[in-house]
């Protein structure tokens, strides 16, 4: 359905840099329509990181920054010689098109960052392997032209805005990058130089740039305070530190004659309290106070079981006005079989109160479900019968045809349904049926929490309908997660086991892809994050739910550069919900991906002939070989970031099989590393990064509770089937669009080594049924069918 690999950097030992700037002015001499009389300057900075294989040789990974200094250019070419014969670029590059004929190396431009304004710039990098030295390039060329000066280049920052309005009482914000890479990290402060007192920083006031992050985009927040005058004062805002050139940015207050706008605001004011239970919503203020504001919750008239549990009294004070506090209600565990409401009442002294009502979920006197650690533990799956009656109808099918598989809600119709497709309360209904029949044993149903705006932002073809720039995140939030919660959250779903699949192909992209322009808006404005936390608040809430984040897969995320940052983006997304790390129960990878849950034929350790696995140009320098030890690994580095200890891994299998007469039975006798790893593997990828409708794919191992230490399932998310996304382009109304990792005839590009896509032919959108796909993953099934 989507799934592919995002741009790679890798960590390595040592570290050399070079630094080329000041390129003479000289013509474009780049195809016709180029303005000949443009003149061409650039700073290119070189950095290469270098580890040692053997006796006298090993690899590398070279990251060079582009900045251009002079006119605007349409196109470039970069080159440069190494300085000796023996380095050599290996097939793996991002950010161009990579060549090397002798020891000359060329890059040519992508057609997403051609073009490039004054003071813009582009990091681009490559894989090499080296014998003997591995010396910097002493000299590089941008359209022909040499680079002379090599001295470092000094940073400068850049902000999105040189001047901002400020609302009186409310805030107002920019973003900071670096206009190249520091040497080392850089710290940038912002700060009030002159002007009105009433604005200040009240966010982002000092950020980090290193020479990895240095040109993504960070937030700074202005406040202005509330007072009692009408002038519409103005400051300057310094925005710099030590080893870069500083920006100013200027703020002015729009005054609003002193009008205090204030209100007290409530979220959800609807709950449902489990009998015997708890549920909570959230309070915050409207505007900054001038002083303390004690906000109260208190029951008024209506069912008395369900009372104030805690946050009766809340304080908000200007410093933390707009910070949502809980509010915890209870019902109590009783022997009536009514569904009692309450209405709780939140007034502060001067504002107008709000009401919230509260219905108790009553369950005839049993008691309150369980939210036990492993949702799968014990319990039986939901059969979809929608994908049920699609398998049964093909050939072998039956063998899998009652197998437990994930619904999707790809598009907000597809919570209400249709008159030919079952609505989620459909689904729920029958897994309340199913659960029914299973007698004492739980039952466990997947959904798939799928329709971020800007969805798949660096694929097309499950791009979806909402667009952050279309008002996408507050219509995700209204009319896609709120509707999906309030249906989960109906009592008549209280004994089943709700697990749901929290936005594949989401909070990676903001690691690796940030390239894309739809990826960097989605990290620019925070919706991505925004709106998996908003997801997680409103689905953790609910006791029978249980919450996985999407972390993609080891093909994508399995170097360092990449693996210790998303670490890193989900500890930061997760703990900034209300309940922090508790509000989920795992991690899931390789959803609706490939990639063999074991090589069985060898690991990241082997070597041939006494090298590594990892300089195969199938590993790629990846740490890891497989979603199992990828999955084993981040569990554990998430829990000493500070997830619980009961984190819990998921693995889609329901493609990963490559079973079939192509599947090795041993490992290779080779002594060459390239061939070993491809006579060995079991994953029949032309590359690790094909994600789309593969050809030769198998059913993967079934779904099973606790396979292995550290995992709560294998589980079968997507519906062996269901197309990953269209080989032609299909003119369609879910906003899916054509892309050619998804055609048989794509000769691939530089992501994928230029590989051919090995997907297969006529295939229909992503998430429509593919009878060819589905019968060749029943012949490649592994474990066989029996």
């Amino acid at each position: 359905m989507r799934f592919h690999y995002g741009l790679r950097r890798w960590a390595v030992t040592t570290t050399t840099t070079v630094t080329a700037a000041s390129l003479a002015a000289l013509g474009l001499a780049i195809g016709q329509t180029t303005a000949a009389s443009a003149a061409v300057a650039c700073d290119v900075t070189y950095t290469a990181n270098t580890w040692t294989s053997g006796t006298g040789q090993g690899g590398f990974t070279a990251n060079l920054t582009l900045e251009n200094t002079g006119d605007p250019i349409t196109s470039w070419t970069l080159a440069f010689d190494f300085p000796t014969t023996t380095q050599k670029y290996t097939p793996t590059g991002w950010g161009a098109d990579w060549s090397q004929t002798g020891t000359r190396v060329t890059a040519k431009n992508l057609p997403w960052n051609g073009g490039l304004a004054t003071g813009a710039s582009t990091s681009i990098g490559f894989n090499g392997t080296w014998t003997g030295a591995n010396p910097s390039p002493a000299s590089f060329t941008v359209n022909g032209t040499a680079c002379g000066d090599t001295q470092p280049q000094t940073p400068a920052v850049v902000t999105s805005a040189s001047s901002l309005a400020v609302p009186e009482g409310g805030t107002a914000g920019f973003t900071v990058k670096l206009s190249s890479a520091p040497a080392s990290d850089v710290t940038v402060t912002t700060g009030r130089t002159s002007g009105d007192s009433d604005l200040t920083v009240s966010a982002g006031a000092s950020l980090t740039f290193t020479p990895s992050n240095w040109n993504t985009p960070q937030n700074v927040t202005l406040a202005a305070a509330q007072d009692a005058d009408t002038a519409a004062g103005t400051a300057a805002f310094t925005v710099g530190g030590a080893g870069v050139t500083p920006a100013t940015v200027n703020a002015t207050e729009v005054d609003d004659d002193a009008t205090v706008e204030q209100a007290v605001i409530v979220a959800p004011t609807a709950v449902t309290v489990p009998e015997g239970g708890t549920a909570a919503y959230t309070v915050k203020l409207a505007a900054q106070p001038s002083a303390n504001v004690t906000v109260t919750s208190a029951a008024g008239s209506g069912d008395a079981d369900i009372t104030v549990a805690s946050g009766g009294s809340l304080t908000f004070t200007p410093s933390n006005w707009n910070t949502a506090q809980n509010v915890t209600l209870a019902a109590a565990q009783d022997a009536d079989t009514a569904n009692g409401t309450r209405t709780i009442t939140v007034a502060s002294t001067g504002l107008t109160s709000k009401s919230v009502t509260a219905t108790e979920a009553d369950d005839d006197g049993g008691p309150t479900p369980v939210h036990v650690e492993n949702p799968y533990a014990g319990a039986n799956g939901y059969v979809n019968p929608e994908w049920s009656a699609k398998a049964a109808a093909e050939p072998g099918g039956a063998a899998v045809a009652n197998t437990s598989t994930a619904v999707w809600m790809d598009r907000i119709a597809a919570i209400a349904g249709s008159s030919t497709v079952m609505s989620l309360r459909a689904h729920l209904d029958e897994a309340v049926r199913q659960d029914a029949a299973n007698g004492a044993t739980p039952l466990t149903i997947q959904v798939v929490i799928y329709d971020l705006p800007n969805r798949d932002c660096s694929a097309l073809a499950s791009n979806g309908e909402l667009l952050i720039a279309e008002n996408g995140l507050n219509r995700y939030k209204a009319e896609y997660i709120d509707p999906i919660a309030t249906i989960l959250r109906d009592p008549a779903y209280a004994n089943l086991r709700i697990v749901t699949i929290v936005e594949p192909d989401s909070l990676p992209n903001l690691v690796t892809n940030l390239s894309f322009p739809k990826c960097a808006e989605a990290n620019s404005t925070g919706a991505y994050v925004e709106g998996v936390q908003y997801a997680l608040n409103r689905l953790h809430a609910i006791p029978n739910v249980y919450t996985y984040v999407d972390a993609a897969h080891h093909a994508w995320l399995g170097w360092d550069s990449n693996f210790g940052p998303s670490v890193n983006l989900f500890h930061t997304t997760v703990a900034g919900t209300t309940a922090g790390v508790d509000s989920v129960d795992g991690f899931i990878v390789n959803t609706a991906n490939y990639s063999a849950t074991k090589e069985p034929h060898f690991t990241i350790g082997t070597l041939v002939n006494g090298t590594s696995v990892r300089q195969s140009r199938w590993v790629d320098w990846n740490y890891y070989v497989d979603e199992s030890s990828f999955a084993k690994a981040l569990r554990d580095a998430l829990v000493a970031k500070g997830f619980k200890q009961g984190l819990g891994m998921l693995i889609d299998t329901s493609r990963n099989g490559w079973g079939g007469a192509a599947r090795p039975g041993a490992a290779s006798g080779s002594t060459d590393v390239n061939t070993f790893v491809n006579e060995s593997r079991v994953d029949r990828r032309i590359h690790a990064g094909n994600w789309c409708n593969q050809s030769g794919a198998g059913l993967g191992a079934r779904p099973a509770a606790s396979p292995e230490p550290g995992l709560d399932a294998y589980v079968w998310i997507k519906p062996p089937g269901e197309s990953d996304g269209a080989s032609s382009d299909i003119p369609n109304d879910e906003g899916k669009k054509f892309d050619r990792m998804c055609d048989p005839t794509y000769t691939g590009n530089n992501l994928n080594g230029n590989n051919m896509s090995g997907a297969l032919g006529n295939a229909p959108l992503s998430g429509r049924w593919f009878s060819a796909q589905f019968r060749e993953l029943v012949r490649n099934a592994y474990p066989p069918l029996s």
